[in-house]
C-alpha cells in the first residue's frame, strides 16, 4: 500500500493559487484512476483507489500548510506504512515553470509543508516537485506562491497535470526517469523547454561579387605586327618572321 500527498490549502480562495499545485495533481491523478470520491479523514481529503497494481491512497491536507505533516503524519502511522511508502506533490520556486523532478530525502528548501512533513515523519520520502518558477526577489516570495496562476500559465499546467496523472503508475513501480520524461515531453515548447535550435543553412559555394559579375571580360591586348616594337618583340621572345 502507498500514500500520495498533494500540499496546498484550504478553501475557495487558495484554489488555484501556485501554492496549491500539490492539490491540482492529487485532483488530477483521483479523476484519471477513478479513485473513490473524497472523504474527511486524518485532517485532510483522502480518495482511495488501484494504481499501478498497488492499493493507493491519496490525502490533500485540511491543516493549511505549514501543518501538513500533522496530517501526512497521522495516515502513515494509521496505516502503519514507512515513510518510503509516501510521495508528495508540491510546488518548488526553484524551478521553472512547467519543470518537475523527484528526489528522495533531502531538505526542505525553504518549503514550510515539506519542513512539517520532515518533522513529523522523517525526510525519507520521495518528492514530486513541480516547478512554479521564481519571481526574481526575494521579497515576492509568498506574494508569487499565494497568488494565482495566470490564463496563459494553463497552456503549460494542464498538460503537466494530464501527465502526472497519465503516469503516476509509473511513479508506483518505480520508473522515475520515465515519469520525469513524460512529464518533459507534455510540456515542450510551452514552458521550461529549451526552444528547438534552428537547422544551419547550408553555405552556397562562393561566387563572384555582382559586381565582378557585371564587369565585361576584356580581349587580350593585341601586339603589333609590324615595326620597331614588333622587331624587338621577336628578338627578344625568339619570334621568327
Amino acid at each position: 500500500m502507498l500514500l500520495f500527498a498533494g500540499l496546498g490549502n484550504p478553501g475557495v480562495k487558495y484554489a488555484n493559487n501556485r501554492h496549491n499545485v500539490g492539490f491540482m495533481a492529487a485532483d488530477a491523478i483521483a479523476r484519471r484512476h477513478s479513485f473513490s470520491p473524497w472523504s474527511k479523514k486524518f485532517q485532510g481529503l483522502i480518495a482511495e483507489g488501484m494504481l499501478g497494481g498497488e492499493k493507493l491512497v491519496l490525502i490533500k491536507p485540511q491543516t493549511f500548510m505549514n501543518n501538513s505533516g500533522q496530517s501526512v503524519g497521522e495516515a502513515l502511522r494509521f496505516y502503519k506504512l514507512d515513510p518510503s511508502a509516501l510521495t508528495v506533490f508540491y510546488d518548488e520556486i526553484d524551478l521553472a515553470e512547467g519543470k518537475l523532478r523527484i528526489k528522495t530525502g533531502g531538505g526542505a528548501g525553504g518549503h514550510n509543508g515539506i519542513r512539517s512533513i520532515d518533522g513529523h515523519v522523517g525526510n525519507a520520502y520521495r518528492r514530486v516537485r513541480i516547478g512554479v518558477g521564481h519571481p526574481g526577489v526575494r521579497e515576492m516570495v509568498q506574494h508569487h506562491v499565494l497568488g494565482d496562476f495566470d490564463k496563459v500559465d494553463r497552456e503549460w499546467l494542464d498538460p503537466l497535470l494530464e501527465a502526472i496523472a497519465d503516469n503516476a503508475a509509473m511513479i508506483v513501480k518505480g520508473d522515475e526517469s520515465g515519469f520525469m520524461n513524460k512529464a518533459t515531453l507534455a510540456v515542450q515548447g510551452k514552458a521550461g523547454a529549451e526552444p528547438e535550435k534552428p537547422a544551419q543553412k547550408q553555405q552556397a559555394p562562393k561566387q563572384q561579387s555582382h559586381i565582378r559579375q557585371a564587369r565585361p571580360q576584356q580581349a587580350p591586348a593585341k601586339l603589333p605586327d609590324s615595326g620597331p616594337m614588333a622587331a624587338m618583340l621577336k628578338k627578344l621572345f625568339g619570334g621568327k618572321d
